[in-house]
């Protein structure tokens, strides 16, 4: 059943409405569970993130319930659904947002690296402090987002340094929100601030190319965070009822990077 696309529409919203149709119709009943991501991809010939994001938008809208290790079930008609106001039903989804970042940050960071000085360093250093002291959710994104903008400010460009935050901002959104409510946690902020750490490094070593590097290598590791499947990333302890996080392919570390950029420079 694979999904005719219409290119003048956001594909997630297609993919949300293609399923919210085959639940309406008893395709997939209440209080049954959906294929899983690979197999809908698989039906649909989309990618996995595209239906990850149609998923998370039918959570939002209370049409199913992501159950981390079982599956995605639909809801009873008890369930609160809630009607998505015209301006959400055209919000950009998480990994195009993710994917936008990629592309433009990368040759900020390369920019700032041609333009650092102690003063520019040193704002990254009090960024990077609080993080590392830093618990709650909310506290660390709040401080992603300083140190994101800070690198863009260091170029004396408002305009970049605005539209960085803009950028960042969109991840307030409600489908990131509840895309990050799954798979953001001490150990994966812990991941970050190493990946930060090593653009800071170029940064004030001014190395251009090791700070697009760098950049580009912590927004695809953050992606890649936020694509791990729902059946994978987690097994439940009945024990402790805890998520423990397992992970299938090991990315290159901070440090594995920062060696390799070392050695292409000689």
């Amino acid at each position: 059943m694979s999904l005719k696309v219409d290119e003048s529409r956001r594909l997630y919203r297609q993919i949300a409405k293609h399923l919210r149709d085959l639940i309406d119709s008893g395709e997939y009943p209440i209080g049954g569970r959906l294929p899983s991501e690979r197999e809908l991809a698989d039906r649909l010939q989309v990618s996995r993130t595209s239906v990850r994001e149609a998923l998370i938008a039918l959570e939002v809208e209370g049409l199913v319930r992501i159950n981390v290790g079982s599956g995605i079930y639909v809801l009873g008609p008890s369930a609160s659904r809630l009607t998505i106001p015209s301006g959400e039903a055209s919000i950009e989804g998480p990994f195009e947002i993710l994917h936008a970042r990629e592309i433009l940050e990368p040759s900020v960071a390369a920019e700032a690296a041609t333009l650092a000085d102690p003063g520019h360093v040193g704002a990254l250093d009090r960024i990077l402090a609080q993080m590392e002291q830093s618990g709650g959710n909310d506290k660390w994104i709040s401080l992603d987002r300083e140190f994101h903008v800070a690198i863009a400010a260091s170029l004396s460009n408002g305009v970049l340094a605005r539209f960085i935050g803009q950028l960042f901002d969109q991840r307030m959104n409600p489908y990131f929100r509840r895309l990050a409510s799954y798979f953001e946690d001490a150990s994966t902020w812990s991941q970050a601030l190493a990946e930060h750490r090593v653009i800071r490094d170029a940064i004030a070593a001014g190395n251009p190319e090791a700070a697009r590097q760098a950049m580009r290598q912590h927004l695809r590791l953050s992606q890649e965070r936020f694509s791990r499947s729902f059946g994978e990333i987690a097994v439940l302890s009945h024990r402790s009822g805890k998520v423990t996080p397992v992970l299938r392919r090991r990315a290159e570390s901070p440090r594995e990077l920062q060696m390799k950029t070392s050695r292409r420079k000689i």
